[in-house]
C-alpha cells in the first residue's frame, strides 16, 4: 500500500499504541517547518454504512493537532482539553486523507488550534481545540 502514499510522507512511529492501532499515519515536514499529516483509509476505519467512522476522523485530528502543537512549542508535552468538530463530507475506503493544523493563539499554558482534513482537495472535517502545555 505504500506505493499510493504521496511523495515525502514518512510513517509516524512514535505516537503510542492507540495511534499505531488506528494507523498507519504519516507525516511530511514542509519547507516552512510545518507538518502535513496523512492517512490511507482501510476497511478497519469504516462504520456500518461503509464510510469512515466519525470517531476515527476525530482521533486522527486529535493526533495531528497534538503533534502540530508539540512541534511549535519545542516538543514540550501537551494534552487535549477540548476538541470541536464539524463533519462536512464522507470519506471512503481507499481515500488518502491529508490534514494540516495551525496554532491560532498561544498563552503561557494553553494553545488554541485549528485543523482541516481534506480528500482530493475537498474539506471533510474542520476542527478547533484547546491544548494544555503540561508543567505550566
Amino acid at each position: 500500500m505504500t506505493d499510493t502514499i504521496p511523495a515525502g510522507f514518512e510513517p509516524i512511529t512514535n505516537a503510542g499504541n492507540f495511534s499505531t492501532m488506528i494507523g498507519p499515519t504519516w507525516q511530511r515536514r514542509e519547507d516552512d517547518g510545518s507538518l502535513t499529516f496523512g492517512l490511507m483509509v482501510e476497511e478497519k476505519h469504516l462504520n456500518g454504512r461503509g464510510v469512515v467512522h466519525g470517531g476515527m476522523l476525530m482521533s486522527f485530528m486529535d493526533q495531528l493537532l497534538g503533534r502540530t502543537a508539540h512541534n511549535l512549542i519545542g516538543r514540550k508535552p501537551t494534552a487535549t482539553v477540548q476538541l470541536d468538530n464539524q463533519f462536512l463530507a464522507s470519506v471512503r475506503e481507499g481515500d488518502w486523507i491529508e490534514g494540516r493544523g495551525a496554532v491560532e493563539r498561544e498563552t503561557r499554558s494553553l494553545l488554541f488550534v485549528t485543523g482541516r482534513l481534506t480528500v482530493r482537495g475537498k474539506t471533510v472535517l474542520l476542527s478547533s481545540g484547546v491544548w494544555k502545555i503540561l508543567g505550566q
